[in-house]
């Protein structure tokens, strides 16, 4: 038996390899799951809504999901709010975490990112995200195998008036089938439950609050509309005699009716037709004050605010604060879509490919956390200075940068130095020089000429009677004054003359070598 026949799903369902390869969910021709439906939404009043929202918890919720269905096509402010919420997750950063390091993991993490990049995915997750507004969706993974490779081709969208619960649980859910409703096969649906509220799925969706200010909406709408076709009109009043006939009375109504819309009318001689100036009463900021208060708390519900829909008062700093709780909405669908991937799509698909393991690819979906990668980075490298290790993969993924390519060339790190290493060749740098320009002799002055004269010479004998004597002296003396004595009376008998003399013949040279800019030889000097 192949491996792909021992696989299960998360529910512990056995694949089958055959089922997967075909089309389970399309429409029927023999009008179980036909592409056209009812529209409950004309005509709708309270009782026929009570009717629908209580049928489709006790087993059937076709009609329901058909009026959800109708109103996103008949209220463009619901329309509107909930695309935005759809496509505003949808169009968020989509990431892959590989499992680990192991090059295998990396592998599998690379294979989602291809579906993640194909070119429908993003219209394909606002399709998954129907489940916002109805309260579950079922998208139909279409697989395309080349070999034994498996890859997701497409996601179909499908009807979720074609699908039903289970009436024992009211969640698991069943594809309705021309021999009965049909258990959904495994690794071949995404199925994803928007959880809005808590209980049974089919209560989920944020359709079942919103169809209330629908239909109160939808009352409004319409009176708003007979307002404006007769606000300013005068009355048309058409008088008829005792002996006009059923026939003459008709007559003189059309006559009446006509003049609305032909400004032209005729009527025997007998009747008469009289305008009666209209008495103007009320106005049209009732309707819109209503119009207007449904279209907030519709706000409220999909987004969870009005501040960045509605035009109300407040400011910026009212829409800051409804930002901040869009965000929050916006995290939890995010967290729940991504929850319904990892489980219905990229288990699957790693499943099929590379067979089943402990850890899988995570798929994520958000805003990227806003990190200053300036400080990031130096705090990873006082880090690691200290002898701590950091795995590399983070570090690249935090900072933006793609896993480098074998064939790559790649940017090396040049050689760091520290300050007391630097402080040291800078020494020992500046002692060649002094080195050099003692010795070299080509460019000396007189000055090191004469220095270098007396070391050649020899300092003994100069020296050497100046201070004959003077250690045994100073090994004598009992106290400092004595010792002081002692220096003070050498000075005044040592005999410095030949010191004295060569100093002076130095001086002298120096002075001439800095005048003529040419040193002086030891001749010259004599």
């Amino acid at each position: 038996m192949a491996i792909i026949d021992r696989l299960k799903d998360t529910l512990g369902k056995l694949v089958s390899r055959g089922k997967l390869k075909q089309e389970q969910g399309g429409p029927t021709t023999r009008g179980v799951r036909s592409p056209y439906g009812d529209h409950p939404a004309a005509g709708l009043t309270p009782a026929r809504l009570a009717s629908i929202l209580r049928e489709s918890i006790e087993g059937d919720p076709e009609r329901y999901l058909e009026l959800a269905e109708d109103m996103e096509e008949r209220d463009l402010h619901y329309a509107g709010v909930l695309s935005t919420r759809k496509r505003q997750v949808a169009g968020l950063e989509i990431t892959v975490d590989a499992a680990s390091e192991d090059p295998e993991d990396v592998r599998a993490a690379d294979m989602v990112r291809e579906i993640t990049e194909r070119d429908a995915f993003q219209e394909e997750l606002v399709d998954v995200l129907d489940a916002i507004g109805k309260g579950f969706s079922c998208t139909e993974i279409m697989w395309e195998t080349s070999g034994n490779a498996w890859y997701p081709e497409a996601l179909k969208w499908r009807d979720p008036r074609w699908f039903t619960f289970d009436p024992d649980d009211m969640e698991t859910i069943r594809l309705r089938g021309v021999d009965g409703d049909e258990d959904l096969h495994p690794f071949k649906w995404i199925v994803h439950r928007a959880k809005v509220k808590s209980g049974l799925t089919i209560r989920g969706g944020i359709a079942r609050g919103a169809a209330w200010s629908f239909m109160f909406k939808a009352f409004t709408a319409r009176d708003w509309a007979i307002f404006c076709e007769t606000y300013g009109q005068p009355l048309k009043v058409g008088k008829y005699g005792s002996s006009a006939t059923d026939v003459d009375k008709e007559a003189l109504m059309r006559a009446v009716a006509s003049i609305g819309v032909d400004f032209a009318a005729i009527i025997p001689e007998s009747m008469q037709l009289e305008f009666i100036e209209a008495k103007l009463a009320g106005n049209h900021e009732l309707f819109e004050k209503r119009s207007n208060f449904l279209d907030y708390q519709v706000s409220k519900l999909v987004l969870g605010q009005t501040g960045t829909t509605d035009a109300i008062a407040g400011g910026h700093a009212v829409g800051k604060v409804h930002d901040e709780v869009r965000e929050d909405i916006e995290k939890s669908d995010c967290r729940q879509l991504c929850a319904t991937l990892n489980r219905d799509l990229v288990k699957p698909y790693i499943d099929l490919n590379r067979g089943p393991r402990l850890r899988y690819p995570r798929l994520r979906i958000g805003r990227p956390d806003e990190v200053d990668v300036t400080a990031f980075m130096d705090n990873v490298e006082k880090f690691v200075n200290l002898g701590g290790e950091v795995p590399m993969a983070p570090v690249r993924d935090k900072i933006g940068l793609p896993e480098p390519r074998p064939d790559e060339k790649l940017l090396t790190a040049t050689p760091v130095t520290t300050d007391a290493e630097t402080e040291e060749d800078q020494a020992g740098e500046d002692q060649d020089e002094l080195e050099t320009s003692l010795h070299d002799h080509d460019h000396d002055d007189a000055v090191s000429q004469a220095a270098d004269r007396i070391a050649a010479d020899g300092w003994e004998p100069l020296v050497g009677p100046v201070v004959r004597g003077l250690k045994e002296e100073l090994a004598s003396a009992t106290s400092i004054e004595e010792a002081r004595s002692i220096i003070e009376r050498r000075r005044e008998t040592m005999d410095v003359g030949a010191m004295t003399d060569l100093l002076a013949q130095m001086a002298f040279g120096a002075r001439i070598s800095g005048e003529t800019e040419e040193p002086l030889s030891d001749e010259d000097l004599r």
